[in-house]
């Protein structure tokens, strides 16, 4: 089943002075269960081809699909609930409410899609015991390590149950063991859950541990391996 699928994408960014082209033809699909890499230098076009994925822009031109929806064609309150109930987002600095408890960070994605206050303690505690932090619910961003953070940051991106999780470079403020742990975590939930992962990254080494890599220069698809 396609879960993604872009057609002849261009995204160009306007300003005063110049254009900048962002995406140049891009055309791509991504399978329910994919376990893979977005790869490519810095400025090859890799952040905002996710964004458009993850429904948090438009294209220029051609047509970005989620389960065969044109996301240009959806409203704002579509994209919303799109964003709410079938995207889940890891970004590279953990983007953690610092003041928060781990179960509380979690728990507040759970509240806007409207659980009640008990089954946002159990489905934040479940999570959190999923990715190995049963023993930190309590526990405040400043109060864990980054790999601990990405982890949060983790079951957060599962809290409403995706079926597409986006990890934009995950493991770029780790060191190598513990991001590739983080991998190793992505992969078992993967595996185990048939959940589509597609990662964002520069590293190579991130990129080759992935079942598939889209490698970008210059806003094009270069190759895949």
């Amino acid at each position: 089943m396609t879960l993604v699928k872009l057609e002849k994408v261009n995204k160009i960014y306007e300003t005063d002075a110049t254009s900048v082209k962002a995406l140049d033809n891009v055309t791509l699909g991504v399978e329910k269960g994919e376990f893979m890499s977005i790869a490519g230098p810095s400025g090859s076009g890799k952040t905002t081809l996710l964004n458009l994925i993850g429904a948090l822009d438009t294209p220029t031109s051609g047509e970005v699909k989620i389960e065969d929806r044109n996301t240009s064609e959806m409203s704002s309150s579509e994209l919303d609930n799109l964003r709410l109930k079938k995207i889940g987002f890891v970004f590279q600095t953990f983007n953690l409410i610092p003041t928060l408890t781990a179960l509380e960070n979690v728990e507040i994605v759970l509240s806007i899609a409207g659980l009640s206050t008990s089954e946002q303690n159990d489905r934040a505690s479940e999570l959190l015991e999923l990715v190995g932090l049963g023993d930190r619910l309590d526990h405040r961003p400043n109060q864990l390590s980054a790999g601990e953070c990405q982890r949060v940051a983790i079951a957060r991106s599962l809290a409403n149950d995706p079926d597409i999780v986006l990890a934009d470079e995950p493991t770029g403020n780790l060191d190598t063991d513990t991001g590739d742990e983080i991998i190793d975590l992505m992969r078992d939930l993967n595996e185990d859950f048939e959940k589509t992962f597609i990662i964002v990254t520069h590293d190579p080494n991130v990129a080759k541990r992935t079942n598939r890599i889209v490698n970008l220069r210059d806003g094009k698809v270069e190759n895949e391996d």
